[in-house]
């Protein structure tokens, strides 16, 4: 299964892991895919030193990173992040903090070691992403800058291409990946509703061929369910150029989870999950609990646009991480992941995932064969 976007970046399969996790990069990319490290909660020298590793432990494999630059959002056109910053806390109402922190104190969440150290901003924006893509560039290893909301801003595509790296971006409607595709984005990363993290309405198999279809010859990878190799073989018959994952990876045995977490995952069934915009400020799918139906409460405060709603639920996102390991923790955590959820039941390590995909797709494959050759 080597197709054309593997020789363009040269890889052996056409199989992208999003993941927050350096251990994940390196273990997929050893395996014959792309390792596609999510910058977005990293600041910039954070991510250098999670590159440095990378570069360190990878063998000079190839490998990718994701970034956050918004179409729109609040205090668009700031570049200065500790402006933005100081700009955008101020529109926050100060019942959402005290309303957040309720939820925290009434699951009994411990407070942060240090009450004094801010989360920031995060990279939720083009003047909190652009650090974040200085670091990336400065990586021979790094063949591909992903953007996981909206058409990337002209110049950051035109700065990426100068550099000899290809621009990939996420999309959930058929208006917006013929957007990416007239603004020069190489590869259009389709994804269905039943993704997680941020996603659109529509679902996979209704979404892929219509965008693919609208940008052909563009490639396109195929995202949002795919959790086995026939699903793979799904996208592939579709005309995807290959496949973009995430759920698969926060469970592996590499993955920086916490036990508790990854057992939660595993409880999970697919009716588990839900599009909330409680955390980000964007529908984001993820595990249903007492956290999302409290913001989805028409007596409580409406979740905030984004990047607003990040500055409140940014320290609740650090302390149910750190103290996860608590039952009523877990009742108000951020875990978002999609509706695949439903079919991941045990630890496996990357290299496993990877060839499991492979050969559950020469299966489906051979099925399809037989079947041919029946009539």
């Amino acid at each position: 299964m080597r197709t054309d976007l593997c020789e363009k970046l040269g890889i052996q399969l056409p199989i992208f892991a999003f993941t927050h996790c350096r251990d994940v990069v390196v273990q997929v990319s050893k395996a014959g895919g792309l390792g596609v490290l999510g910058a977005v909660g990293f600041s910039p020298a954070q991510l250098r030193e999670e590159l440095d590793w990378i570069d360190a432990h990878i063998g000079g494999l190839p490998y990718a990173v994701d970034i956050v630059i918004p179409q729109k959002y609040e205090g668009l056109g700031n570049t200065d992040p500790a402006e933005l910053e100081k700009m955008l806390s101020a529109m926050v109402p100060a019942e959402h903090h005290a309303f957040a922190e309720k939820l925290l104190q009434e699951h009994g969440v411990p407070e942060w070691p240090d009450r004094e150290q801010r989360m920031g901003l995060l990279g939720w924006t083009e003047a909190t992403a652009t650090p974040l893509l200085d670091v990336a560039l400065e990586r021979p290893g790094v063949k591909l800058i992903a953007n996981a909301l909206g058409t990337p801003p002209q110049d950051v595509i035109d700065r990426i291409h100068a550099s000899g790296r290809l621009v990939a971006a996420l999309c959930g409607r058929v208006k917006q990946a013929v957007a990416h595709k007239k603004a020069g984005v190489d590869i259009i990363i389709a994804q269905g509703s039943e993704g997680g993290g941020h996603t659109g309405d529509v679902g996979s198999i209704v979404l892929w061929p219509q965008i693919i279809d609208a940008v052909a010859p563009t490639p396109v990878l195929a995202a949002g369910g795919i959790g086995s190799g026939r699903q793979v073989a799904a996208a592939m018959a579709m005309g995807a150029a290959g496949v973009w994952t995430g759920s698969l990876w926060l469970s592996v045995a590499e993955a920086a989870a916490e036990p508790e977490e990854k057992e939660c995952y595993f409880a999970a069934t697919s009716e588990d999950t839900v599009r909330s915009p409680s955390w980000t400020g964007k529908p984001c799918r993820m595990l249903r609990n007492e956290w999302t139906d409290a913001w989805a409460n028409p007596e409580t405060p409406k979740p905030l646009g984004m990047p607003l709603q990040g500055l409140v639920s940014a320290d609740a996102i650090r302390r149910t991480h750190r103290y996860i390991a608590t039952a009523d923790t877990r009742k108000v955590a951020f875990l978002p992941v999609g509706q695949v959820v439903g079919q991941i039941r045990e630890v496996e390590t990357s290299r496993a995932v990877v060839q499991r995909l492979m050969q559950e797709y020469v299966d489906a494959l051979e099925r399809l064969n037989a079947l041919m050759e029946r009539s």
